[in-house]
Parts: C-alpha cells; sequence; structure tokens
C-alpha cells in the first residue's frame, strides 16, 4: 500500500529537525530541466504566472536562482520536515521517530511540481511550483504534459516492491491529475472527510486538508499494511461512514470538531 499526499506552499526552513539519514529525490535531472526554464522567468513574469505577490515573486525568483546540486543536509532538507501548512499540521512529521519514518519512506509519498515524487526523507531545496500553473515547458503547455506518465510509472514500479497494489489517494484534486489511473496497475482508494454542518455533511477545505494528514500519520504510528485497516481510523472524532461511502470513496465523517 501506497499513500499519496500533496506538497504545501508554505515551508519550514529555520526550524530545528532530528538528525536522520536522508535521500534523494528519483526526478532531479527532471527537476533541473524545470529550473532552467523557470530561470528565464523575471521576478514579475512568476508573479502573475503563479499570481502571488511581487514579494513572492521576488522570493520564488531567488529560489530557483540559487537552486543547485548536488543536494545537501546543508543545502536541503527532508522533504516531510520542510512542507508545512494544513496537511503537514495533522502528519505532525516533526514528532516521528527513526521507525517510523522508515515506515513512511515506504508507504508515503508527496506529489510535486518541481519534483515529482518525493519520499519523507528525499531531500529538497525551497520552490513554489504548484501543480495546476498553466506553465509552459519544452515538453508541453503546463506540468501535467511535463511530467506525462513518470510520476505513475514511479508508483506502480514502487507499488511492485510491496505485498499490496493498493494506492491511498489522499491528495488534492489538483495534484492527483498528474497520476494516470489506467496507467498504474492498482486499487485506487480515495478517502473523503465531511462535518456536519447546517443539516448535512460537507467537505470543508481546512479540515479535511489536515484530516489527510492524521491518517497519513495514523497509518505510520499503526503501521497499516492494507488499505482496509484505513476504515478502523478514528482521529479528532473521524469515523467511516459505511452509508455514504460508495466502492472506493470512502468517507469519513463527524459530528463535530474536535
Amino acid at each position: 500500500m501506497l499513500i499519496v499526499i500533496s506538497p504545501a506552499k508554505t515551508l519550514d526552513y529555520e526550524s530545528e529537525i532530528p538528525a536522520l539519514e536522508s535521500t534523494q529525490p528519483e526526478f532531479l535531472k527532471e527537476s533541473a530541466a524545470l529550473i532552467k526554464e523557470l530561470r528565464e522567468l523575471g521576478p514579475q513574469d512568476i508573479s502573475s504566472l503563479m499570481k502571488i505577490s511581487d514579494k513572492l515573486g521576488s522570493l520564488n525568483y531567488d529560489r530557483f536562482q540559487s537552486w543547485k546540486r548536488p543536494f545537501t543536509d546543508k543545502n536541503a532538507r527532508p522533504a516531510a520536515l520542510a512542507f508545512k501548512g494544513d496537511v503537514y499540521s495533522g502528519l505532525e512529521a516533526e514528532t516521528m521517530g527513526v521507525r517510523d519514518f522508515n515506515y513512511a519512506q515506504k508507504h508515503l509519498r508527496m506529489l510535486s511540481g518541481l519534483y515529482g515524487l518525493l519520499r519523507p526523507l528525499d531531500l529538497m531545496q525551497p520552490y513554489r511550483l504548484e501543480m495546476g500553473i498553466r506553465f509552459e515547458n519544452a515538453r508541453g503547455k503546463n506540468l501535467y504534459e511535463f511530467w506525462g506518465d513518470k510520476i505513475t510509472r514511479a508508483l506502480d514500479e514502487q507499488l511492485g516492491k510491496l505485498k499490496n497494489r493498493e494506492l491511498v489517494n489522499l491528495a488534492s484534486n489538483e495534484y492527483f491529475k498528474a497520476v494516470q489511473p489506467k496507467v498504474l496497475d492498482a486499487d485506487i482508494i480515495t478517502p473523503h472527510f465531511k462535518d456536519w454542518k447546517n443539516g448535512q455533511y460537507k467537505m470543508i477545505s481546512f479540515f479535511a486538508k489536515k484530516a489527510r494528514g492524521q491518517m497519513s500519520r495514523w497509518a505510520i504510528d499503526n503501521r497499516v499494511k492494507k488499505a482496509a485497516e484505513l476504515k478502523d481510523f478514528d482521529v479528532a472524532g473521524y469515523a467511516y461512514n459505511a452509508e455514504l461511502s460508495k466502492g472506493n470513496d470512502w468517507v469519513f465523517t463527524r459530528d463535530e470538531a474536535q
């Protein structure tokens, strides 16, 4: 079983992190090709492309210009400890131990516009490049065309090393569009998290994002081997709702946020 989650816009390269044996991303060659093209953009071009402020445009211009290989523990940080935001507040990777990271390395993946596919301990340098932006490049009109089937085939290869060819999709729609289900030889399960509001269960973005991270962490803590075990997920008041679930779309509901 593999779990995939989205990256985050917010990054942390300042706080203390535990000493861990880091790894290298699989697609650094592709990342370098993207960086080469991104370096041709000025700060205002970046702001316009990403629909961000001039300040953030300048920040990411500087990031692209300073990006360099080789990645080391001095100029990069493990992805799970670099990303912040709602999903990662649920994951709480900073509280994970060595054995937790060993499990996560085998079973958790982060989709990325720049890096394609990351394991938790894969080093990455800071960036902002959302998968859904229309960045025209040498391989196509956007990042989906740039990555093609590379991410999917990498997932397929990694699933082949595990006992169960199950992919748990805890990523956003924007990022999971980079995966091609028809190419992937796997059973794809998509959990949905809904809260009771105004007389019905609704997906509330902030809570759903955090719950994706919480489910990822619950899987790590419980060393989950089969997706079916995730139906026992009971963090923050959520519970599997068989009545609302259909096929591989599993719905988890709660009546009051905890």
